[in-house]
Order: structure tokens, then sequence, then C-alpha cells
């Protein structure tokens, strides 16, 4: 079996990003969460997922602080998964994979699944990236500032 590289110790936020979530089963399943899915059942039903995957994934995001096991809202015996505010924090994340979808793997008119503002029913603006006055901003108008390591030879 091949070793996981782990990317924990990066110093890039995306690879630790990356690193943390480890597959697309666990975005899929915050995907849920943010839905209403919050018992196993419930999620293995919607994923369509092997128990065994499911459980290494849940057991990896509680691990990771993305999740917590709380009692079933019921008050039955059984118990549910919750996102932490860690895991409320990638949101973001999934409605910008959710747009980056609905704009490059459906054709026109193509029928999908919708997230719309609870309050008024509509679809949700495009997501933006904005500078700290304001300006939207894109791919050419930012600059990754990359952290010098000890013993890093400066370029001439």
């Amino acid at each position: 079996m091949v070793k996981r590289t782990r990317l924990n110790e990066s110093d890039c936020p995306v690879a630790r990003s990356v690193d943390a979530i480890g597959d697309w089963w666990s975005l899929l399943i915050v995907r849920d969460l943010l839905e209403g899915n919050r018992r196993f059942g419930e999620i293995q039903r919607s994923l369509g997922v092997a128990k065994n995957i499911l459980t290494a994934r849940l057991r990896g995001l509680v691990d990771g602080g993305v999740l917590e096991v709380v009692p079933a809202s019921d008050g039955s015996a059984y118990h549910e998964y919750a996102l932490t505010p860690k895991g409320r924090d990638l949101f973001n994340v999934i409605v910008a994979l959710r747009q980056w979808g609905e704009a490059h793997f459906f054709d026109p008119g193509e029928p999908h699944s919708e997230m719309l503002d609870r309050r008024h029913g509509r679809p949700l603006r495009a997501l933006e990236v904005h500078s700290f006055d304001g300006r939207r901003l894109g791919p050419d108008d930012t600059v990754v500032n990359k952290v010098d390591h000890p013993g890093d030879v400066p370029p001439k």
C-alpha cells in the first residue's frame, strides 16, 4: 500500500487544507451535513458510499475537528454528526465548488440541484474575492508571498 504524503506542516494554506479534508468523500460529507443529513444512515444513503469508507472518513473529520459526535436531536439512543465552527467555515468552499460546477459541468438549461437563499427562495449571487478596499480581484490581481525558510539561498 502506498503511504499517503502528509501536508499538515506545509507553509501553503491550500496544502494544509487539502491534507485536513483528505479526499472528495469528505467534502461530500460536509455538503450533506450542510444540507441537514446528520445520521450515519442518512449520509450513507445520500452518498451511496460503502459503510467502511464512510466510517473512516467520519472518524477522520471528527479527529480533525471538522465534525463532532452529538446526541441525537430526537432524544433517541443514537448519535448524530454536527459541523464544528471549523466545519461550518467550509460553507464558502462548498458554495464555490457548487458555483464552479454549475458554470463548467452542466449544459445550458440542464437541470441540477441549486442552493437557494432560505429567506427569499432565490439563487445565490456568485462568490467574489475583494481587496481590503473593496475592489473585485481575479487571479492576475493577486500574488502569493512565499515564506523564506532558514538556509534558503536568495535568488541572484
